[in-house]
């Protein structure tokens, strides 16, 4: 038997008929599984199952084929399977009824009932890159570092995994590798990420030379205007990824002492803003709050 094509935007949903119902519904349920929606244009329950089934058939991805029967039009299909309330849905495989349900039901219970005989698609597997930026997002850089060494060892050029790398290294502290691979970067087309890449590793060089940061914390204690305790721990905090707290407290510093040491206040929150990106939420919060604090 062969598998009949839907001419659909989405070929896992149609509409059945009498005439189609042994091809579209028995034939293809030898293929996948095939929801059967028995509906009519008067019943408001059919009308809000609807969505819900083709919500459900859509997760399968192709696995689930969901075929709407309207009763008012198709009697024979209707008499033929004694259907005498609406909605009902029945689930048919390799030919035959296999399960099913009469009246509206919620999702779970659909989804339970469809579980022993529907195969879920398999989920899709992210590129290694892809990966490696996700286990970075989640601190855990020694796992994104190993996917990413596989990945360089097949294309060292890769300029967006080299400053993924490199950040990782940094993360370490093996900061003059970490420049080292960021000196590897040839292309302009990641410029946004190498300037992130590179603030990264001057914030790790300036705090491995500054204060610990209780010390810092010691001394703002005692004198809140103390500028410099209050700069170099913004600069410790964001050695540690303490973005927010470093981005306050280079803010207020900026807004009180906008001159201090040159505009350094000023100069860190740019490095943290490429730091971080234009798509973190942080960056849009503090830009405004810096414009403002410039106008």
């Amino acid at each position: 038997m062969s598998q009949v094509p839907v001419n659909t935007s989405l070929p896992y949903i149609f509409d059945a008929t009498d005439a189609t119902f042994q091809q579209l519904v028995i034939e293809n349920s030898f293929h996948k599984p095939v929801l059967v929606d028995f509906w009519a244009e008067w019943c408001a329950p059919c009308k809000a199952l609807m969505p819900l089934l083709a919500k459900i058939a859509e997760g399968y991805q192709g696995e689930l084929l969901l075929a709407k029967i309207n009763c008012d039009v198709e009697q024979q299909v209707v008499a033929q399977f004694g259907i005498r309330s609406l909605p009902t849905v029945v689930l048919f495989k390799d030919g035959q009824p296999v399960d099913g349900f009469a009246g509206a039901q919620p999702e779970s219970a659909i989804r339970a009932m469809l579980e022993p005989h529907v195969q879920m698609p398999a989920a899709p597997v992210a590129a290694p890159l892809e990966q490696a930026k996700a286990l970075f997002a989640e601190s855990r850089f020694s796992e994104a570092e190993a996917l990413l060494q596989v990945l360089l060892g097949e294309d060292n050029s890769n300029a967006e995994a080299l400053i993924l790398y490199a950040r990782c290294l940094a993360e370490r502290g093996e900061l003059g590798e970490a420049q080292v691979v960021l000196d590897a970067v040839k292309t302009d087309e990641h410029k946004a990420a190498l300037a992130g890449a590179k603030a990264q590793l001057t914030f790790l060089r300036q705090a491995a030379t500054l204060p610990e940061a209780a010390e810092l914390k010691s001394r703002l204690a005692q004198n809140p205007q103390d500028d410099e305790a209050a700069y170099q721990l913004c600069i410790q905090q964001l050695a540690r990824q303490q973005y927010e707290a470093a981005l306050d407290g280079l803010l207020k510093l900026f807004q009180r002492n906008r001159g201090y040491e040159n505009g350094l206040p000023q100069k860190a929150l740019l490095q943290v803003f490429e730091l971080l990106g234009n798509e973190h939420p942080l960056v849009g919060v503090y830009r405004r709050k810096l414009s403002a604090a410039l106008f």
